[in-house]
């Protein structure tokens, strides 16, 4: 069974901090971006999110929010994934993300969305 309550690390080594989900399986938690985040001033960022009811399904779908606070570029990233368990009982999470900055307008919104 795949239990987001933990730490996590990605390929890029930015880490997911999930203390406690509550009982609607939502969670609001922390988020510190790697070296590939930019910018060194950026140390926490807060974290919000559910999943599944682990009750209902062992390897769960979630989704969560990070909210960039940079005063010179608003955005938030959205990650979307499962939690897998391997044939050796390791944890896995495959998720993908779409960040969305500030815009000028609708017709520069080509270039806010990654």
């Amino acid at each position: 069974q795949c239990l987001l309550s933990k730490s996590w690390g990605s390929d890029a080594s930015c880490r997911m901090v999930v203390s406690v989900l509550s009982k609607d399986s939502s969670f609001s938690s922390s988020y510190l971006p790697g070296p590939a985040a930019g910018d060194p001033k950026i140390l926490t960022l807060p974290l919000e999110g559910s999943q599944q009811d682990v009750g209902l399904v062992s390897q769960p779908t979630f989704s969560f929010t990070v909210r960039w606070q940079l005063r010179e570029r608003a955005r938030m990233t959205t990650f979307l994934g499962q939690c897998y368990v391997g044939t050796n009982r390791e944890e896995t999470l495959h998720t993908l993300w779409l960040l969305q900055e500030v815009a000028e307008g609708p017709a520069e919104d080509w270039k806010a969305t990654r």
